[in-house]
């Protein structure tokens, strides 16, 4: 076990607290069982780094970090590991990469009936494997989600603007006081317009020039080993997915037509519904509903966006349109917090029921939301608010 704290002294060593995730603040660290659930790439696994660094001293042995796809599994198991950090005084077990062990939420299940006194957070980069485990210890675990970084968090890590987190509601009953507030620390539209090409991944900084590659490698890793592995999708069909991908990422967001969609990429139409499914699942899609009273399983989604828009422009083949990277975005901020459905007669999208908003650019009109209450413009390439038409960016400090 020595070993796994030489290795957890020299990552956190290495670890910067400089910038913190919100969701830092929002769990409960005290629970017996957290999961934190969310797709590839988005930061889980530095989270837990930080939270070790910022609440243990150093080289602290009462708390320890580990992979488990680390080498010492090949002849250890996660048991026995628990079981030695019990009588050596540990307190809080943090568990990276927990679906690469074989029965991980079982032995996981025995550790906490079997050791009390012993916390447990566990995360992995498999959101679909987290997903199916989860339900074995959903009794037991407190399940956090994390998501990639919001448009206001982008500022704090990349422009070091700190701006306060403002919720759908706060922004909705007084829109001036962001605005005033990030106007007066930052030009929004030209930083909003970077945000939509490189801000959602935290890990732009570390590599600028292969950033898309990097996104790409995110997209490949599910399609090409979750997909297969855990959803029962054909390995022929690994290249029509592939496909399907780059459909939905150069084309403008269009109501579903699965018959034609099946055609286009060479499979049948509930096979299409079925992959769509497990897509919005590992969250490499969003997919939009005109009511979500009703919605059954595998029922086909009646608008379709990739999961971000730097995912749009790191898979797309042809220039993106601008009118899908917003929408894109604005799907993608909402549903955090919020149920978001398709619009289908009044506007782009209803959020929780009651507000309507319709996407556009500045020239954005009135005239496909007319005379409808709780309804709004979200219009891009804009500073400030006037009456119910927002900023676009301004719905990207719900988190």
């Amino acid at each position: 076990m020595e070993t796994l704290f030489a290795k957890q002294d020299r990552m956190l060593a290495n670890t910067s607290t400089a910038i913190v995730r919100k969701l830092m603040d929002e769990i409960n660290w005290d629970a017996r069982l957290i999961s934190i659930q969310g797709p590839r790439g988005v930061g889980k696994t530095t989270l837990m780094k930080q939270y070790i660094k910022k609440n243990y001293p150093a080289y602290t042995r009462e708390a320890l970090y580990c992979s488990l796809d680390s080498v010492y599994f090949s002849s250890h198991s996660l048991l026995q590991l628990a079981e030695t950090f019990c009588i050596n005084g540990g307190k809080s077990l943090f568990l990276d990469e927990v679906h690469k062990y074989p029965n991980w939420s079982r032995e996981i299940k025995e550790i906490y009936d079997t050791y009390p006194e012993i916390k447990i957070v566990f995360s992995g980069s498999s959101l679909l494997q987290l997903l199916n485990g989860d339900a074995d210890l959903s009794r037991r675990c407190i399940p956090y989600t994390m998501q990639g970084l919001s448009f206001r968090e982008f500022l704090l890590f990349y422009k070091k603007i700190k701006i306060p987190v403002c919720p759908l509601e706060e922004l909705l009953k007084n829109p001036a006081d962001l605005c005033h507030e990030v106007n007066k620390n930052c030009l929004p539209v030209p930083n909003f317009k970077e945000y939509l090409k490189v801000g959602y991944y935290p890990f732009y900084m570390d590599n600028k020039r292969d950033y898309y590659t990097s996104v790409e490698q995110v997209v490949n890793m599910v399609l090409e080993v979750e997909m297969p592995e855990l959803c029962r999708v054909d390995i022929g069909n690994v290249r029509k997915l592939k496909a399907l991908m780059e459909v939905l990422s150069s084309t403008v967001p269009f109501t579903v037509d699965a018959t034609k969609m099946a055609k286009l990429i060479g499979i049948n139409r509930n096979t299409v519904v079925e992959y769509l499914y497990h897509l919005g699942r590992s969250k490499m899609l969003n997919l939009l509903f005109s009511d979500l009273t009703s919605v059954k399983k595998m029922q086909k989604p009646d608008k379709i966006y990739l999961e971000n828009s730097n995912m749009l422009y790191a898979l797309s083949s042809r220039t993106v349109d601008i009118g899908t990277a917003r929408e894109t975005y604005a799907v993608n901020q909402l549903s955090f917090a919020h149920k978001v459905e398709y619009g289908k007669k009044n506007g782009d999208f209803k959020v929780d029921g009651k507000y309507i908003f319709e996407v556009g650019g500045s020239g954005k009109t009135y005239d496909q939301i007319p005379d409808i209450p709780n309804s709004y413009i979200l219009a891009d390439d804009i500073e400030t608010p006037y009456r119910s038409k927002l900023p676009l960016w301004a719905i990207g400090f719900g988190y």
